[in-house]
């Protein structure tokens, strides 16, 4: 369905097409992701790009194309619809489908992307590792990437990709079907280096492109609450990890196997006398929370039992809010890193891509990784002590990188502006637009 341009579209959650109203706007941009679906990290990537948005294009009509709809309309209060369309009630059309496989459905999709966008202006890809294909196959992100990077072109809706991860995409349809997608965009900028090289390796030209800060270090920061003097407290970052590959047959090996480490790294914090504070950043990794604790539970550590402490949380603030009672942080998930670094502390990554190394690496912390499949548990308890013993040091090296990005993201943001947007910079809007990192 074409939407004229100068009306807006009321806040749809079934999949439908969004119609006309009569309020009008000046542009409308739409964000693409992964929302909605219970990771903290991507859902604080989009609320960082609402936030910029809304403060230096309050004209702008916003339209969230992701994976849960109603969650993210609910959360941010914009207009949502679905990545697809919803299946088709026709008789033949479900008996063909079935006999191809879902083929028709795909297909189908093609054409809804096409139709919707037909109403936007820009699309932005805003953060998150959209270009990888950590636990997914063809047929799921990559594919739906494709379809709406291409629907945008073809509707004449410029596509941008903001401070996004890219690699591994280690299956090479995958991996054609993102470069696809990717090619369609008039401005491109990755989260790090690491990003930028792998699609220069995989033969993408990356010459026009360039390397700014993940967007969730925009978000703004808690005000720190002076802590009562007490026991160092060690976040420990929880992941429902199970392995890159979207079904792996060494998936729950490869789970118990960091389960089993954790959980001894674990026991050694609080039978050493520090606190522990559970974290997580997906939905998925509650269920690794419990087993990890009832692991503990198991191992007779009596009253030292008491110095952990577990509160699930939804949101990037969430996270960041448990993490004000910690000293340091040792985490899997990047965006926990992100929270940890956000609020200056040292941090030890456990990562199993090297997106968490690099950005040690750019805060100067880069002796301070291991794999989260081949982590050697000494190895661990000595990183946590050489953390410890130059905390202070490390503190203060965070806060004058955090600088640093902080500007970088400015110049983003300017350039978006001017080339992307499409509105001359207004110096102070963009310096209200900035929160603090």
């Amino acid at each position: 369905m074409h939407v004229a341009k100068g009306v807006a579209w009321p806040r749809v959650t079934d999949g439908s097409c969004w119609h006309a109203s009569s309020e009008a706007f000046d542009v409308k941009i739409g964000l693409l992701g992964q929302f909605g679906s219970g990771n903290s990290g991507n859902d604080g990537s989009l609320e960082a790009m609402i936030n910029f948005l809304r403060r230096v294009r309050p004209d702008a009509e916003l339209l969230c194309i992701c994976s849960n709809p109603a969650a993210i309309e609910k959360e941010f209060g914009i207009n949502c619809i679905s990545i697809s369309a919803p299946p088709s009630t026709n008789r033949a059309f479900a008996w063909l489908n079935r006999m191809f496989h879902g083929a028709p459905h795909r297909l189908s999709n093609f054409f809804a992307a096409y139709g919707q966008a037909r109403g936007l202006d820009l699309v932005i890809v805003p953060g998150t590792g959209i270009l990888d294909d950590f636990q997914d196959a063809p047929s799921g992100w990559p594919y739906v990437l494709l379809r709406w990077c291409l629907g945008a072109k073809w509707a004449g809706a410029k596509l941008a990709f903001v401070s996004v991860g890219a690699g591994p995409i280690r299956h090479p349809l995958s991996r054609r079907m993102m470069k696809a997608a990717a090619r369609r965009a008039v401005f491109r900028s990755y989260r790090d280096e690491i990003s930028r090289s792998f699609m220069a390796d995989i033969g993408f030209n990356v010459g026009d492109d360039r390397v700014y800060p993940d967007i969730a270090f925009s978000l703004p920061t808690p005000r720190l609450e002076v802590r009562s003097p007490g026991p160092i407290a060690v976040g420990v970052g929880v992941m429902s990890y199970h392995g890159w590959a979207k079904n792996d047959p060494e998936s729950e090996a490869i789970y118990r196997t960091y389960l089993g480490k954790l959980t001894e790294f674990v026991a050694w914090l609080v039978n050493a006398g520090y606190m522990v504070r559970l974290l997580v950043g997906d939905a998925d990794d509650w269920s690794a929370v419990k087993h990890l604790t009832e692991r503990l539970a198991a191992r007779n550590l009596g009253t030292n039992l008491s110095r952990v402490i577990a509160e699930n949380g939804r949101t990037l603030h969430d996270l960041m809010d448990q993490m004000q009672y910690t000293d340091v942080v040792v985490a899997t998930r990047y965006h926990n890193v992100i929270c940890a670094l956000k609020l200056g502390r040292p941090t030890i990554s456990l990562s199993y891509a090297e997106k968490n190394d690099a950005l040690l690496a750019e805060m100067g912390l880069g002796g301070f990784c291991q794999h989260v499949e081949t982590f050697e548990l000494e190895e661990l308890k000595q990183q946590f002590t050489d953390l410890l013993d130059d905390r202070q040091n490390l503190q203060d090296q965070i806060h004058e990188r955090l600088k640093i990005f902080q500007g970088r993201l400015l110049v983003q943001q300017t350039i978006l502006l001017e080339e992307v947007i499409g509105r001359p910079v207004d110096a102070a809007v963009l310096r209200a637009a900035s929160q603090p990192l």
